[in-house]
């Protein structure tokens, strides 16, 4: 349960012993920040942001990652939303502090993306951050240079994208609390969740490092490329988000009961002994259809939605208004249009226009 402060956040209303046991449950999220506008919400204060206890001291020590945290959570909502766009579930968010509601504690495929994708946001970020010289406690690594194949004509250089201060950052903040928090007996469901999630992350983070570039520069007199200088650098986050989506549509159903000491397990008995790669997302709760509007579980439902009526993917109208059937309109569209330059001065245009039949799901 959730209730507003005065600053309109939300706070968690629950008994005392349910959040130290389940902190994962009531959730005003930092992916908030991918939301807040400009720069005036980061540089509020640490103890205002919807951080958990643990966020917010890592917050207060190194205040000088809040513009990376903000630019993170932009990329992995930004990147979350164009993947999903033509789905039925298209990562919707809301305005409050949850972000995603109840989806992010669903333990669906959707989830383990929205856990993925956000994490590698954040890494993206803060490893970007390092590589330009924005922040003093990493940089670039330099730890290959001046090694390679000299006789081959190329050597380590430049500035290389270095992730591990990034990773590491990431599990502190993303991890940390919930990782070591004590679990009662029963808490099964709970435990099985955090665990799932937890490796959702990591496999956002595994994306990040899975898709780094080799870039390289040539030296030589009038181009001739005589010996070149290498670096890695990160694929750009469009690249990532693709990975994580391939991932998602092999994501791999595992069991819900998770001893304290054991890694997710998959639930097909048959693999079982087959482990789960870091790099695979996981879930244990099969996806509802996202059909009809279900405001408990914040999903709009696909009504009114645009789709496309020749399409055979998922935006199709078909798919997409689950069988509903759709509504066609017309839609006049003006622009100007065959704009010449006429001497001297000024562009001439003609005036076009065109109808256009746009569909929406009933």
């Amino acid at each position: 349960m959730e209730r507003r402060n005065r600053r309109g956040h939300h706070t968690c209303t629950l008994p005392f012993l349910l959040l130290t046991f389940y902190p994962i449950y009531c959730q005003a999220s930092w992916m908030w920040l991918g939301l807040a506008s400009g720069s005036g919400e980061a540089r509020l204060a640490c103890s205002d942001l919807p951080f958990t206890r643990a966020q917010k001291e890592m917050c207060r020590k190194r205040p000088f990652l809040l513009p990376s945290i903000q630019a993170g959570a932009r990329l992995g909502l930004t990147e979350c939303q164009t993947q999903f766009k033509h789905e039925r579930w298209n990562c919707t968010t809301s305005t409050d502090t949850s972000v995603f509601g109840n989806e992010l504690t669903s333990g669906t495929k959707e989830a383990a993306f929205i856990h993925a994708v956000m994490a590698a946001g954040l890494v993206h970020s803060v490893t970007r951050a390092c590589s330009q010289d924005s922040l003093a406690e990493c940089g670039c690594d330099r730890s290959l240079q001046g090694q390679g194949s000299p006789g081959g004509g190329w050597q380590w250089g430049g500035c290389s994208d270095h992730t591990h201060y990034a990773n590491w950052f990431s599990r502190q903040f993303l991890d940390g609390a919930a990782g070591n928090a004590s679990w009662p007996q029963g808490a099964s469901h709970a435990h099985a969740l955090l665990a799932v999630n937890q490796h959702n992350r990591e496999a956002g983070r595994q994306a990040v490092d899975g898709t780094m570039l080799t870039d390289c520069r040539c030296h030589g007199v009038s181009g001739s490329c005589a010996v070149k200088t290498c670096w890695r650098s990160m694929a750009p986050f469009e690249r990532v988000g693709a990975v994580l989506k391939e991932r998602f549509e092999t994501s791999v159903e595992v069991l819900q009961r998770v001893a304290s000491h054991q890694k997710v397990r998959r639930k097909d008995k048959v693999r079982r002994r087959v482990p789960v790669g870091r790099d695979q997302l996981v879930y244990f709760h099969k996806s509802p259809n996202y059909c009809l509007e279900d405001r408990r579980r914040g999903v709009p439902g696909t009504r009114g939605r645009h789709c496309s009526r020749t399409s055979r993917g998922p935006d199709g109208c078909n798919l997409l208004c689950c069988g509903r059937g759709y509504n066609t309109h017309v839609v006049r569209h003006v622009q100007r249009c065959d704009c010449k330059f006429v001497w001297c001065c000024y562009v001439r245009c003609s005036r076009c226009e065109s109808m256009n039949d746009i569909h929406t799901c009933k």
